[in-house]
């Protein structure tokens, strides 16, 4: 079950880091564009908040590759940590922007979470 725990956490992370390149780099261009649902004008007005966004994203892509990393009992800690981060702004971002990041941030954060504490 730990194997899949790591793996899960993985997957948050990598998701997480792929939400850095999107609103960092790509806010702009058309993924960006996609996901925003935004015109040109109304990216580029947003891309600074976007890429303040992103930023935070990366931050919590970084804390689960050191929990995913560090020995235990840090690495659980910080894994816990982190992962109730994620579920948090998922629920707050899901309620205050967009539903879909319900289903996007918030879900996936709390299947990799509960794994965690069940492999435990």
């Amino acid at each position: 079950m730990e194997t899949k725990a790591n793996v899960l956490v993985g997957l948050v992370a990598a998701l997480h880091a792929y939400f850095l390149v999107l609103e960092m780099f790509l806010w702009q261009k058309a993924p960006g564009r996609t996901l925003s649902g935004f015109d040109a004008d109304m990216a580029r007005a947003t891309a600074p908040l976007a890429a303040n966004q992103g930023l935070y994203n990366g931050f919590l892509a970084a804390g689960l590759v050191w929990g995913l990393i560090a020995d235990d009992p840090t690495g659980f800690r910080v894994q816990v940590f982190f992962l109730v981060c994620v579920v948090v702004a998922g629920l707050y971002g899901g309620v205050t922007a967009n539903r879909r990041i319900l289903a996007a941030q918030a879900a996936p954060g709390a299947l990799a979470l509960a794994a965690v504490l069940i492999s435990r």
